[in-house]
């Protein structure tokens, strides 16, 4: 693998944090670097102007520039005003909410004890110093805000631990996150090692007095010494769980790809992680690029959900967590997708994973949200609310799982505030047989956005007394949030990573 990107598609692109709007929810699809970004289509241009429009008129109402606004939780409540003036209702939320404060203050009130566990967030680490991607790193800097190249600060500044932790933990309301990792066939490209991710867990962990950070260590199928990789982070690193990818290298055809049912490669795990109690597995599978049956020949069918449903019934005692819930990608324009599952009633992949236990009988296979959730929201919230739909109808609600793949799309707020206010319009749910989803803290947005998850992790959020009282609500990350929210620091609305140029 040379490059994430090929020069021909480096010249399409440009930076998001300088050429996407800073609007409180982005307007165009942001690529974290492994794909190739589609262009902003004539419907979200049609957004990012009405909520431009919708800063002007309440920002003036409140003495407020128009960027000032977009800053603010008012600025937050006009951008899904915006959403539904051009998609249809599809969020929750009441024109007052852009122009009065006070209302949006007594909202955040009224969700601050709402638990949030993201369990799939990704840092790099600082010596990350590959040529290509430096070279990448560049171009970035040259396309995105010029001030990082006189400050003498590297793009990749943004994708690293200091800002991981500012926008995982004092710009949004994330209480836990689990750190991932991603392998390539190259292993000088991983964007962090099994030691360092627990490294970072511990030094979390220790320095907020609770448990906040997860780690995962990734496991590489096929490769060289894999086992014995296992067998160390077994007895060495003691991993929360496990994160793999059947397709061998996310980013380019790999040498080792492999499935989930192979009993010879896979079932000799199992038995190791049943055995150590470290038995969730999280499997990265779909967000191939839309030419994946020619760039990804011969492996692209190891991203599929073909291997989950045998492998979940011979090993009821694994957890298979779905990462991206197997949507095969969303890099079309959003109007295609959409007409697709009008007109057939699926979604590629992800309807595929979403029947996996009507067709199995298990009750072992989770769906996770991350990526999926954040270009569906963006590009067409119908088909966002399709999605989760999809997934509640087919796996049940308890095996949907919150995961946003920060810190790649900047600070996870507005993915949460998406979900939040996301509701299933009542003629999807009748057409579709799809359940609502409630207001911002019913109980299928709080099993979503961490319950379903604490069993995994053994997370206990109530006191014997059955009040709820988690430990990091004293700890000192949340001690330092308040000094940070009390001294009015704004989220910066940005995006981390490539959009296409206009």
């Amino acid at each position: 693998m040379s490059s994430w990107l090929s020069e021909r598609e480096q010249r399409l692109v440009a930076g998001a944090e300088a050429a996407s709007a800073a609007t409180p929810i982005p307007t165009q699809i942001v690529s974290n670097g492994e794909y190739l970004p589609p262009p902003q289509s004539g419907t979200q241009k049609k957004v990012e102007a009405r909520i431009n429009e919708l800063a002007d008129l309440n920002g003036k109402h409140l003495g407020l520039s128009r960027r000032q606004f977009l800053h603010t939780s008012c600025g937050m409540a006009a951008a899904f005003l915006a959403m539904n003036d051009v998609y249809g209702n599809v969020f929750q939320v009441a024109p007052a909410e852009a122009r009065e404060p006070e209302l949006m203050q007594a909202r955040a009130q009224g969700l601050a004890g709402q638990f949030i566990f993201d369990v799939q967030t990704h840092f790099v680490r600082d010596d990350f110093d590959h040529k290509e991607l430096l070279g990448l790193a560049d171009f970035a800097s040259q396309h995105w805000n010029p001030k990082m190249k006189e400050e003498g600060v590297s793009s990749l500044a943004r994708y690293k631990f200091q800002n991981y932790v500012k926008e995982i933990y004092y710009d949004s309301d994330t209480n836990m996150a689990l750190l991932s990792g991603a392998p390539f066939d190259d292993p000088s490209w991983w964007l962090l090692s099994n030691e360092q991710i627990v490294k970072a867990r511990e030094l979390i962990n220790d320095f907020a007095g609770s448990r906040r950070l997860l780690a995962h260590s990734v496991i590489t199928p096929k490769q060289p010494g894999w086992m014995e990789e296992v067998d160390k982070a077994i007895e060495v690193y003691k991993p929360d769980s496990w994160k793999s990818y059947t397709i061998g290298d996310p980013l380019a055809p790999s040498k080792f790809p492999w499935r989930l049912d192979d009993e010879q490669v896979m079932y000799p795990f199992y038995e190791k992680a049943v055995k150590a109690g470290i038995n969730t597995l999280c499997i990265h599978k779909g967000l191939l690029p839309p030419d994946y049956e020619k760039s990804f020949a011969g492996v692209w069918e190891y991203a599929t959900a073909w291997d989950i449903g045998k492998a979940a019934k011979d090993w009821p005692q694994m957890n298979f967590v779905i990462y991206h819930s197997a949507l095969r990608a969303f890099l079309e324009l959003p109007d295609k997708a959409w007409t697709e599952f009008e007109q057939t009633g699926r979604i590629q992949w992800a309807t595929d994973l979403a029947e996996i236990p009507q067709k199995f009988g298990v009750t072992n296979v989770y769906a996770e949200l991350g990526t999926s959730f954040a270009n569906s929201a963006v590009a067409h919230p119908k088909f966002c609310a399709a999605l989760v739909g999809t997934l509640i109808k087919g796996m049940g609600v308890d095996h949907v799982m919150w995961g946003t793949d920060s810190v790649w799309y900047g600070s996870p707020q507005w993915q949460i505030e998406a979900l939040r206010r996301l509701e299933i319009p009542e003629d999807m749910q009748k057409k579709y047989g799809f359940a609502p989803l409630g207001d911002a803290n019913s109980v299928t947005k709080q099993l979503i956005f961490g319950g379903n998850a604490t069993k995994f992790y053994k997370i206990r959020l109530k006191a014997a007394d059955n009040t709820r009282m988690p430990t990091f609500s004293e700890d000192r990350l949340a001690a330092l949030k308040n000094e940070y929210a009390s001294a009015a620091k704004q989220p910066s609305n940005l995006r981390y990573g490539y959009v296409r140029a206009a």
